[in-house]
């Protein structure tokens, strides 16, 4: 045998077994592409990636678009939207990975299932925050609500996730009559139950509706309880004191409480001081010193109506001395006690200038012979 016959021998040895290699090679790499585990990984780490996109896109390009605009309400839905969108789009995701998979094909209705569910308490959550956002808004707008509670929110909320039930139980063809039916007895036995309370509850939400109070309100409660409506919840009413306390009352009993209400019908109210000067006094003279410091202390004191014209009243013949009132206006409750405080001080200065009398309990005693 030749030397060039042994040469081409060894060439076509070498060259079949590369191109033996390369078929390996590729059908390798097919085998690995159709293999169902690459798929399932490949779609999961895609939608991870995806996600990371938007949430990217959502926070740099539409929150700087957002930024520009005049109005918050927009930033705050995009806030809401970013993180569930990506919560949905990774979810997602792992249920066409997971479909993917032949040896899960028997448990195709459950995955299906769970991702049903799983879509609607999402869309649930996201109604539910954007609803809280516009409702806040809505009530800003709209003044006579403008201090509505919490409650409101919550109601809706329920509402919304009430509604999302039903749509889940009309997915898996659950009749919803006899559901009630079966359930009717224990529904009645937990009703029993939580009697105390469904009455707050149902208080709660008349006090709403009736709006004999609403946020922010100085109210003072039957019993001495008097203070600002710090939030109307859905078992009790918080109220804020004067001295910085918080009261909890419970709905039931705030409703069928007498309140009194001295926001309403304006936050602006009286501020009514009793005084009284001896009977030598000239009342003439007592009524404009009085008026004329009064005047002085609306004009000057933070709270205080400056508009306000103040006005005496004499009311009643003492055992000491002759009793009138003095009204003030102030701008809100709270504002009273710092004018009242200011008044009596300034009052009291004057009339010691003017040589006016406030004589102290004078009893005259009659000896008999």
């Amino acid at each position: 045998m030749s030397k060039n016959s042994i040469l081409y021998i060894y060439y076509t040895i070498y060259t079949n077994k590369h191109k033996s290699m390369a078929v390996i090679e590729t059908a390798t790499v097919q085998s690995l592409i159709q293999h169902e585990y690459f798929h399932f990984f490949l779609i999961l780490i895609s939608s991870l990636l995806l996600a990371k996109v938007v949430h990217f896109i959502l926070v740099k390009y539409v929150g700087g678009l957002t930024a520009r605009t005049k109005t918050d309400i927009d930033d705050i839905i995009l806030e809401i939207l970013t993180k569930p969108l990506s919560i949905f789009i990774v979810f997602a995701g792992l249920y066409f990975a997971l479909k993917s998979l032949s040896w899960l094909e028997p448990y195709d209705a459950y995955i299906d299932g769970i991702f049903f569910v799983g879509t609607v308490l999402l869309v649930s959550l996201i109604l539910s925050q954007i609803s809280r956002v516009i409702l806040d808004l809505w009530l800003r707008v709209q003044k006579r609500y403008e201090k509505m509670p919490k409650l409101m929110s919550h109601v809706v909320a329920v509402f919304i996730y009430l509604i999302a039930f039903l749509v889940i139980l009309g997915h898996y063809d659950i009749e919803i009559t006899p559901l009630l039916a079966a359930y009717g007895l224990g529904g009645l036995a937990v009703a029993l139950a939580l009697q105390n309370t469904l009455s707050n509850l149902f208080a709660g939400l008349h006090i709403i509706s009736d709006r004999p109070i609403s946020f922010g309100d100085y109210i003072k409660v039957e019993g001495g309880i008097s203070g600002f409506v710090e939030d109307i919840g859905w078992r009790s009413t918080r109220v804020r004191t004067l001295p910085n306390t918080l009261v909890i009352i419970p709905n039931s009993k705030l409703a069928e409480s007498v309140i009194t209400n001295y926001s309403l019908p304006v936050l602006e109210m009286s501020a009514v001081i009793q005084c009284g000067v001896a009977y030598g006094s000239d009342l003439e003279k007592v009524e404009r010193v009085t008026i004329d410091v009064a005047k002085q202390i609306l004009k000057t004191t933070p709270g205080a109506v400056k508009t306000f014209e103040p006005f005496t009243r004499y009311h009643t013949f003492g055992d000491s001395n002759i009793n009138f009132s003095i009204i003030l206006r102030v701008e809100e409750p709270a504002a009273k006690y710092i004018v009242i405080h200011e008044f009596i001080k300034a009052l009291k200065k004057r009339y010691d200038e003017e040589e006016i009398e406030i004589s102290w309990p004078v009893r005259k005693v009659y000896y008999g012979k």
